[in-house]
C-alpha cells in the first residue's frame, strides 16, 4: 500500500503561534503548538490498519490499540530534540520499514501454504507491530507541544527540561533531567515531568527544600544545582 507522505513538509510542522507554558515556568518559557495540514493523510493512515488485499489471516485488520492516556488535564510537553527523534522514527517506519516488510509479505504469500510459511507469518506479525507503532507516534505527535528548555539557560529555577541535582534527607545526591512523557529515558537519568519527583521540584530554586511524598513516607529534597542546555546545544 502506498501511503501519503505529507508529513515531510507540512503535516508535522510547528505552528506559528507561541503560547505561555501553564504551570511549568515563568514568562520566558514557550510551548510551540503543532498544526497539521488538511490532507488525505488521516484517511490513508486509517486504511493502513485495515486488511491488506491478501489478508485472510486471523487477527489481521485488528484495530490498533490507542496510545496510553495522559492524566486528565495534562499536556503532552516534549523537547525539540525529543520531537525530532519521534518524528524521525515515524518517517523511517513509513518510508523504509513498512514498505520493506510489505514487499517480503507479498513475496512470501506467493510461496505455498501460508499457514506453514515462516516468512509470511513473521512478516504479517511484524507489519501489525509497525502499524501499531505508526498509530501511536502519529497520535502522540498530533498532541505534542514543543517546549524549548534553552530559553531558561543560565537560570536557577526548575522548569521543564531542567537538569536538577538534589540531596535527599538521607544525604544521597541525585541528578535528573526532566523530559516529556514520550521521550524520557530512565537509563540516562531522565524523568517524566509528571513523575512525583519532577512535580515536587518544578518551580523550586537552588537552595530550596521541597517535600516528596512516596509510598515509603515523606522526604525532603534540597535543590543544589539547576542547568539547561544552551541554544546551540539542545539535549
Amino acid at each position: 500500500m502506498q501511503m501519503k507522505r505529507c508529513l515531510h513538509k507540512t503535516h508535522m510542522k510547528y505552528g506559528a503561534a507561541c503560547l505561555p507554558i501553564q504551570g511549568l515556568g515563568g514568562g520566558t518559557g514557550r510551548a510551540v503548538k503543532m498544526r497539521s495540514c488538511q490532507t488525505k493523510f488521516q484517511l490513508e493512515m486509517s486504511k493502513a490498519f485495515t486488511r491488506e488485499s491478501d489478508a485472510d489471516d486471523e487477527g489481521e485488520g485488528e484495530t490498533p490499540a490507542a496510545p496510553p492516556a495522559l492524566p486528565a488535564g495534562v499536556k503532552n510537553y516534549i523537547t525539540p530534540a525529543g520531537f525530532a527523534r519521534l518524528r524521525a522514527e515515524l518517517m523511517n517506519l513509513l518510508d523504509v520499514e513498512r514498505p520493506k516488510v510489505v514487499d517480503v509479505v507479498s513475496w512470501a504469500a506467493k510461496n505455498g501454504d501460508r499457514s506453514e510459511n515462516g516468512d509470511y507469518l513473521y512478516g504479517k506479525k511484524r507489519l501489525r507491530e509497525i502499524d501499531r507503532r505508526i498509530y501511536f507516534l502519529t497520535k502522540r505527535l498530533e498532541l505534542a507541544e514543543v517546549v524549548d528548555p534553552s530559553v531558561h539557560f543560565g537560570r536557577e529555577q526548575v522548569f521543564f527540561g531542567a537538569t536538577v541535582t538534589y540531596v535527599d534527607d538521607n544525604g544521597a545526591q541525585t541528578t535528573i533531567t526532566i523530559k516529556g512523557v514520550d521521550e524520557f529515558d530512565s537509563t540516562l537519568g531522565e524523568v517524566s515531568w509528571i513523575a512525583p519527583a519532577s512535580r515536587a521540584l518544578l518551580k523550586a530554586k537552588v537552595g530550596d527544600e521541597v517535600s516528596l511524598v512516596t509510598p515509603g513516607g515523606q522526604h525532603r529534597l534540597e535543590v543544589i544545582a539547576v542547568s539547561y542546555p544552551s541554544a546551540a546545544v539542545k539535549a
